[in-house]
């Protein structure tokens, strides 16, 4: 089992305050790291097509990485809250 990076630890925080249900699912199906690690390779692979992009407009690498981030956290990472 691939150790999870920072993203995926964000997530598995995140997941487990706000996302509660989602969790006690995924652990009980024994699929939680599973989803945890895709949710960190898929942010990181949009970040890695969307970082170029925005240093061919003119960001510095640091911005175009913060920009990145804040395009693409609440697609895999930063899930809405369960109602």
């Amino acid at each position: 089992m691939e150790p999870l990076t920072y993203y995926g630890q964000m997530a598995e925080k995140h997941w487990r305050q706000f996302l509660p249900k989602l969790v006690a699912d995924l652990e009980a199906s024994g699929r939680l790291h599973a989803c945890l690690y895709w949710a960190e390779r898929r942010t990181m692979e949009e970040m890695d097509l969307i970082r170029p992009q925005l240093e061919q407009l003119g960001h510095a690498p640091a911005a175009a990485h913060a920009i990145a981030w804040e395009l693409i956290r609440e697609h895999y990472i930063l899930l809405p809250p369960e109602i």
